[in-house]
């Protein structure tokens, strides 16, 4: 649809209220574009035509007024990134089958709180489309057009788009630096009401950083497949043995005596004992008190937070990437904490340690510590490889 079609439509949804209504047309056009200008209409002017259907005949059909909402975004050219979700409301999960009835296959699983787009009707089912999933769920289970809902159980990301980005504590260059991310990071979004800025969250606390350098989005969870279902707990299953083999081999060379020092660090640090999610939040511990270094992997002389979670499972012969986005995808995800799980936020990653508490490589002025509760910040996942 052109602009010159839209503006028509919108024209002629305002000129279909001033019929009904009997009110004035100059009322209503006096904020219209002339014809050839953009087709553009503000916010105020909807509110305006919305008022004079209101004040004129309470009794209107709202259908009347959502022709007039909609022409305004279509004008405008913008849509809601949570309009047409559908959200799950369920317990753990609704199966999604190939046909609406129960009768129908399984195709995948749309879990608690994760969003689709419905694609059509069927009686008491919705036919869904969600990730790699198409398929029909009962239409009792998720709830469709709560834009509110939909925000919530989102995750707006801005994700770096450059090699280094500095977080500031103002909106401009002149600002102090509060910290800095690498390359594809992906941080949480908190405000966007600053013309050329987003405030994000980091784990030196809330700062901005330029339009110019993140790509901005919004995450939801999705459906899971059969096959995508089959392919991660058999990834996981994987993940688990070989984890569990490295731990053995650790603990042998422990039993022979062998052991690690510290090159560089008058530290004594023992090597990796026993096996499993304890011995990782043990042997992470030793190393608290030692520096924090952006981009580093040293566990004495200095490492950032996915460096530091990259190094203690690397003493348990378990490769992880160097980076807290990354490692939300690590091992398989859990609910509850235990000992050695990685505790995902965003922009930082720390060791669960036990009684609420973490150990990460925090800050340049913190180091390598302590931090409880667990929860400090808002946690986005919990990974267990053991």
């Amino acid at each position: 649809m052109n602009k010159n079609r839209k503006a028509f439509r919108l024209a002629a949804c305002c000129a279909a209220a001033a019929v009904t209504l009997a009110i004035t047309p100059s009322a209503v056009y006096a904020d219209m574009p002339v014809a050839g200008a953009p087709a553009m209409m503000s916010i105020a002017l909807e509110e305006k035509v919305k008022g004079a259907f209101t004040t004129a005949a309470a009794g209107i059909s709202m259908n009347l007024a959502d022709c007039v909402s909609s022409a305004v975004q279509e004008a405008a050219g913008k849509k809601s990134e949570y309009a047409d979700i559908a959200i799950a409301q369920v317990d753990n999960y609704v199966n999604v089958r190939d046909s609406a009835g129960e009768e129908g296959n399984v195709v995948g699983k749309l879990y608690n709180n994760s969003a689709a787009t419905v694609e059509a009707a069927e009686g008491d089912w919705y036919k869904i489309t969600s990730g790699n999933v198409t398929g029909y769920v009962k239409s009792e289970f998720v709830v469709c057009g709560n834009e509110d809902l939909a925000r919530q159980v989102s995750r707006r990301v801005a994700t770096v788009d450059t090699e280094t980005l500095f977080v500031r504590t103002e909106p401009t260059t002149e600002s102090d630096v509060l910290g800095m991310v690498p390359d594809k990071e992906e941080l949480t979004v908190t405000d966007e009401s600053v013309n050329g800025w987003t405030k994000v969250a980091v784990e030196e606390g809330e700062g901005y950083v330029s339009n110019d350098y993140v790509n901005k989005s919004v995450e939801f969870v999705t459906a899971e497949s059969k096959e995508e279902e089959e392919a991660r707990l058999a990834k996981e299953e994987a993940e688990r043995q070989a984890a569990a083999e490295a731990a053995e081999k650790a603990s042998a060379s422990k039993s022979e005596g062998k052991s690690k020092s510290s090159s560089g660090s008058s530290k004594k640090t023992s090597s990796p004992s026993g096996s499993g999610g304890s011995a990782v939040a043990n042997y992470a511990c030793q190393f608290v008190g030692n520096p924090y270094v952006y981009g580093g992997t040293s566990l004495t002389n200095g490492a950032d937070c996915s460096g530091f979670v990259m190094s203690v499972y690397a003493a348990f012969g378990v490769g992880l990437p160097h980076s807290s986005s990354a490692m939300r995808g690590v091992g398989y995800g859990v609910s509850d904490m235990q000992p050695g799980d990685i505790i995902c936020y965003s922009g930082h990653v720390g060791i669960y340690i036990g009684n609420n508490t973490i150990v990460h490589a925090s800050t340049p002025e913190g180091g390598i510590k302590y931090t409880s509760p667990a929860n400090y910040r808002q946690i986005i996942a919990i990974r267990r490889i053991f």
